[in-house]
């Protein structure tokens, strides 16, 4: 039997990958056992230790795998979480807004902008990879089971590949310091009921954690319209986290991670819009209807597990794991309302599945060397049906028959390979030179592409108040397999949903040069400043839009990309008080469409072609701002007050040419109080409450006009929460 080139790569990634871990298996065996030999009586049965000084060492351990060597990093604590708008009941990507460099766009799908990117940002849990999940309105994530959290942007080292913006690296709680639980009862504006509970603990060498909520509010996606409430907009989700993890002995454990998500939203309506029209500028139908009595509907559900080896011995610190996934979305339109004001109607269902393996290690070589390596492989095949209401239209676009469908199903499949190798050289005690190479493979059923890409990173502390670094990073990104459309747009020629341009180029892999330097100060206790800028020269730049009805990104490339900019941090803290400061400049533009060119019309086609244009998500300056004070009033009572802000100069529109202008600038002012008893020895309740948009502000993300951009989006108004809880 003939195998094609394609298969071929797939094959040998996979022999790469399964070589590389037998490797580190044995690698750590060898290195326990010359670690053992060299030390009397050593045991490694669990009971020679305690349980939380092993649980401590490996955690340790974990963290000396994959550092962030030379890149920026943002850390959120737990007490700083809790001291945020909503703290643990804030939608997740709401938490990473009060980093540096980060834009606000649609809060209710997660969409997040680091530093003039549209997401490529990749999640991991515990320095495990997260698989991507179709893109859509459902935070699955829930801060509940957060311990801490960083948000790594600049120039990487060698050990992260392909999501290149931001790494968000969570560490969960894991049972083994909770020893008991927590229920609350969170509520209040926009019909906001959200129940949920966390329990962990400990049994001789078994740890676990577990947290699940449910959350129903009537404003789930944001509104189109300014007004206070939205109509049609009530979601309901539901979501749960489990941690496990099995202590093997005193070098050792195996941990796992899973999670479940099943969210329902209604999408929200604008009343008084006019009926569509065809090029004749009759009606699509001759009826009359109501855009506030749509009913488009969206339902979502994400399903993950994980399963972890770690070793640390002596200077050896290694971790293996497998994962896999399942994540769809399904868009339901109203089948007459939608062909009434857009021609059109389609019912979208897309299926994801992933799969895969990570390996890293790090081994101490000596004084002045730490040595990296690692292997990622990752499976993915997606399933999207779609099927659409037309008309059969003339020559003229105008409707010469009756509404039928269209079925448009296919498979698409892709492989994710990578690998690295890094060094981090103290050449003195002053200055580190972390330096590495890794290289990636990506094989689709409609691209295959691969790259070596070097990495370097320097820090230098001339002081012990004084932080240098500098680094340079060569990017390979492929295009998200659950943003690829893979639609055959031939068959809708000749009806009421034909695209716009006949070209269809598949998306490609996005190869970037990224540059970064910055200097973080101590002026004085507790108060530490930092500049950093960066610059990123792209070919084939990556970006990602909302086209057409259904509420499901599309990918596609610019030929030539560019982001720079510089942020600027503050904080200080001092016995209970705390306070921070972010403010960002940030410039992303991009040059010729060259894939999924059917997305756009024929004139911004030849404009783009030959001007440079801003990105959508293209914001000029963004801030976040917070303090918050903490004071006990006597040994059994506390209470914390905060406040905290966002602002923006306003994400992109188009005026005369595409992305021209932009919405006005806004700000979000948020307040918050949460008072604390201590009923018992292991029993508090503490109460809470949260005033969101504290004056009211009316201010629009999107005006539903600019690239990508399918609706008008305003953020939301004043709103009052509060909650109770028992933590036992």
């Amino acid at each position: 039997m003939k195998i094609s080139e394609t298969q071929k790569k797939r094959n040998g990634s996979i022999y790469w990958a399964v070589i590389s871990l037998v490797a580190l298996s044995c690698g750590s065996r060898v290195l326990a056992q010359t670690n053992n030999a060299g030390v009397a009586g050593s045991s490694t049965n669990v009971t020679q230790l305690g349980n939380m000084t092993i649980i401590g060492k490996l955690d340790q351990g974990r963290d000396q795998i994959i550092p962030d060597l030379g890149a920026t990093a943002h850390t959120f604590t737990q007490e700083q979480l809790q001291s945020m708008s909503q703290g643990e009941n804030a939608p997740f990507n709401e938490i990473i807004l009060r980093a540096p460099g980060v834009a606000e766009d649609s809060a209710a799908n997660g969409d997040l902008h680091v530093r003039g990117e549209h997401a490529n940002l990749q999640y991991r849990i515990n320095d495990v990879l997260l698989p991507e999940g179709i893109s859509g309105f459902g935070l699955e994530l829930d801060p509940r089971f957060v311990e801490s959290m960083q948000l790594i942007t600049g120039s990487l080292p060698a050990a992260y590949g392909f999501r290149t913006a931001g790494v968000v690296d969570i560490k969960t709680k894991g049972g083994a310091f909770e020893n008991g639980g927590t229920a609350e009862m969170y509520g209040g504006s926009y019909d906001t009921v959200r129940p949920s509970f966390e329990y962990g603990g400990s049994t001789s060498n078994f740890n676990y954690f577990i947290d699940g909520s449910y959350d129903h509010n009537a404003l789930g996606i944001e509104n189109p319209t300014p007004s206070s409430t939205a109509i049609h907009d009530v979601t309901d989700q539901y979501k749960m986290f489990t941690y496990l993890s099995w202590i093997l002995d005193d070098t050792s454990r195996v941990s796992f991670m899973g999670s479940a998500s099943y969210s329902n939203f209604e999408v929200p309506n604008t009343p008084g819009l006019p009926a569509g029209t065809s090029p004749d500028g009759n009606p699509w139908l001759p009826i009359n209807f109501d855009s506030s009595t749509l009913n488009e509907q969206q339902r979502e559900q994400n399903y993950y597990g994980v399963l972890t080896y770690q070793k640390s011995v002596g200077d050896f610190n290694g971790q293996v794991s497998i994962y896999g996934r399942a994540s769809g979305v399904h868009f339901r339109p109203d089948q007459i309302g939608d062909v009434y004001f857009n021609g059109t109607a389609s019912d979208v269902e897309r299926k994801l599945y992933s799969g895969g393996l990570q390996a890293d290690a790090s081994y101490e070589l000596g004084s002045h060397h730490t040595i990296r390596g690692g292997v990622m492989l990752l499976d993915e095949v997606l399933f999207a049906n779609t099927s659409t209401s037309v008309f059969p239209v003339d020559d003229n676009g105008d409707p010469n028959g009756s509404l039928f469908s269209i079925m448009d199903n296919h498979r698409l499949t892709a492989l994710f390979s990578g690998v690295y190798l890094q060094d981090e050289w103290k050449v003195c005690s002053k200055f580190t030179v972390n330096y590495g190479v890794r290289f990636d493979d990506f094989t689709s059923s409609f691209d295959s592409e691969y790259q070596l890409s070097p990495r370097v990173n320097l820090i230098y502390q001339p002081t012990a108040s004084t932080t240098l670094h500098a680094g340079y990073s060569r990017y390979f990104t492929p295009p998200p397999l659950e943003n690829v459309s893979g639609s055959d747009i031939a068959l809708f020629n000749g009806t009421s949903n034909q695209s716009n341009s006949p070209q269809d180029d598949p998306p490609k892999a996005e190869r970037a040069n990224y540059f970064d330097v910055g200097i973080s100060q101590k002026l004085a206790p507790g108060l530490v400043v930092g500049v950093d800028g960066y610059y990123k020269q792209a070919r084939n730049q990556l970006d990602d839009g909302l086209f057409g009805q259904s509420l499901i990104l599309s990918a596609f490339n610019y030929e030539h990309g560019k982001v720079y900019g510089v942020e600027f941090t503050g904080s200080y803290t001092h016995g209970g008080f705390a306070a921070y400061a972010n403010i960002a400049w940030s410039t992303a533009q991009g040059e010729n469409w060259v894939s999924s060119q059917f997305l756009f019309t024929p004139d911004d086609l030849a404009y783009v072609k030959n001007h440079w244009i801003y990105l959508d998500h293209d914001q000029r300056v963004t801030g976040s701002f917070g303090a918050s004070y903490t004071f006990k009033e006597c040994d059994r009572t506390s209470t914390r007050v905060y406040a905290d802000a966002l602002y923006g100069s306003g994400l992109r529109t188009t005026v005369n040419t595409p992305n021209d202008g932009s919405v006005p600038a806004y700000y979000s002012v948020n307040l918050g109080v949460e008072q604390s008893y201590k009923l018992a020895k292991d029993k508090t309740l503490k109460a809470r409450l949260d005033v969101v948009n504290l004056t009211d502000n009316s201010y629009q993300l999107r005006n539903g006009s600019g690239i990508g951009v399918s609706a008008s989006q305003y953020g939301a108004r004043i709103g009052f929460f509060g909650s109770v809880s028992l933590t036992f």
